[in-house]
């Protein structure tokens, strides 16, 4: 399968002054893709808090590194904010993470987790839901790699826009009735009759 490419513009937010701009530019949208990076920790009782978050429209990025500012305010305000709608995977890891950074209650997300299995997809990692619906190969490569380097190689860029990017990509697909699990040859009859349960 291809590898998947960020299709749009990636804007890197290091400094708190460019943060409203970027959170304004986000308003416009109804509906954005959410994810959050954080640095590997190979020793053991180690962790580290989160160093990126991911959010993106269908053709823009915004990379805030919060591992240089932090969560402003006004990021902080669009996080809560339930006019908003974000959509991400496994977000209880990502707040989870995101708690060791900031006291706040994200509101206005939806977790694809919760949304897959009503079209059977039972394997609930971005990479097999992307592959499933539009045969494109999410690279994991940039996974491990240092989220608080001085600065973001463009490999780690593209990681981390795609990441976000591909939820809403994937939720607009669904919610437009354009995935029909029954003539997809990716869907086998232990993940229909999986799927079914989990409707159940």
């Amino acid at each position: 399968m291809p590898q998947v490419m960020f299709p749009g513009d990636i804007h890197i937010i290091d400094s708190i002054y460019h943060v409203k701009e970027a959170v304004n530019v986000l308003c416009k949208s109804e509906i954005v893709g959410f994810d959050t990076e954080t640095r590997p920790s190979f020793k053991k009782g180690v962790t580290h808090k989160t160093a990126l978050i991911q959010i993106s429209t269908l053709d823009e990025c915004f990379l805030f590194r919060t591992c240089k500012i932090g969560v402003p305010g006004v990021l902080a305000d669009y996080l809560v904010d339930p006019r908003y709608t974000k959509v991400g995977l496994s977000l209880h890891d990502d707040f989870k993470m995101l708690s060791k950074l900031i006291s706040i209650e994200p509101a206005g997300f939806i977790d694809l987790q919760d949304v897959v299995g009503q079209y059977y997809i039972t394997d609930i990692s971005l990479q097999k839901i992307y592959a499933i619906l539009f045969g494109g190969k999410i690279a994991k490569g940039q996974q491990l790699t240092n989220w608080e380097a001085p600065e973001l190689s463009p490999a780690q860029q593209n990681y981390g826009a795609v990441d976000a990017w591909a939820c809403l990509k994937i939720y607009n697909y669904l919610q437009d009735g354009l995935f029909d699990p029954n003539l997809s040859p990716f869907i086998t009859t232990e993940e229909y009759n999986n799927g079914q349960e989990i409707q159940d």
